[in-house]
């Protein structure tokens, strides 16, 4: 008979860290990283929760909101075929519309950096993108070389196959990996990719990360067969808890549906039609770009 899910997930999650520290022996320990962590300031919130309607929403460290939807949202264009003016116009509409972060691959950091200089809205680049099966030293170096280029956000992919392959001291060390090169200067979003996972893998995925120290978990890449759904923000938010973050991206096109997974734990969305949605609208953003 199978359990409830809330009841498989803490089963889940309590095997993983049981996994892991059996692995690590009485020595290994998953100590924080170093460096100090940046406390989560509520500016903007009460506005947010009062525009949305939301009674709850869920904050991880160094997690700063501009009012509105605006703040929660990673303006985002990682289409091979991104041009330096593509990259501008990203860059100008999320001044203009405050938002949380843009979202581009590790060749447009510097120029995005210099874009936004003098204003609130974070760098973001992609680490592993899009299939993280990369080797756990090629991440951290991309990393380093993220946040040395002036990224102060970054969104890894996990290894999907040791994931599968139930081979958690890999995934754990894998994602450490980046954390280790980012903190503190920079948060850390692992993207599950849950369109290839199972609802007991995507609940593994997540145990993983917050013990490796991660700030975030991200549904999907945008460039698979599936992108966010509500179902699984919620099933992240539940194993995760209100200690870290949730990124919702893939497909969500319109406000309505930003809305939905707002409402269902997400606190930040990734999205190309942010403009729209930020403009109670929707439609298929600036062109495919891996999220649309």
């Amino acid at each position: 008979m199978s359990l409830p899910r809330e009841e498989l997930i803490e089963r889940i999650t309590r095997e993983v860290i049981q996994a892991l520290a059996e692995e690590r022996g009485p020595r290994g320990g998953a100590s924080a990283p170093d460096g100090p962590r940046r406390q989560v300031p509520a500016d903007g919130m009460v506005d947010l929760c009062r525009d949305l309607g939301i009674c709850r929403v869920g904050g991880a460290p160094g997690v700063a909101h501009a009012p509105g939807v605006g703040g929660m949202i990673d303006h985002t264009v990682l289409k091979p075929d991104a041009t330096q003016e593509d990259i501008a116009t990203l860059c100008a509409e999320a001044r203009a519309n405050t938002f949380a972060s843009v979202c581009v691959q590790p060749w447009w950091v510097p120029v995005c950096a210099d874009l936004l200089a003098d204003s609130p809205v974070a760098v973001c680049t992609v680490i592993g993108f899009p299939h993280g099966m990369n080797k756990p030293e090629t991440k951290a170096f991309e990393a380093r070389r993220a946040v040395m280029d002036g990224a102060t956000e970054l969104d890894m992919v996990i290894n999907i196959g040791a994931l599968k392959s139930k081979d958690y001291g890999t995934v754990e060390r894998d994602i450490r990996a980046v954390v280790d090169c980012g903190h503190p200067r920079a948060l850390i979003k692992v993207i599950l990719e849950n369109a290839y996972l199972t609802d007991e893998e995507k609940a593994e995925g997540c145990a993983l990360a917050k013990a490796a120290g991660a700030d975030f978990v991200k549904t999907s890449t945008g460039f698979a067969k599936g992108g966010a759904t509500v179902e699984d923000v919620a099933l992240m938010r539940r194993v995760v808890g209100p200690e870290m973050g949730v990124k919702a991206a893939g497909g969500i096109r319109d406000a309505e549906s930003a809305r939905r997974m707002i409402e269902a734990g997400a606190t930040r969305i990734g999205a190309s039609a942010s403009v729209e949605i930020v403009r109670g609208g929707g439609g298929s953003g600036s062109g495919s770009n891996g999220y649309g």
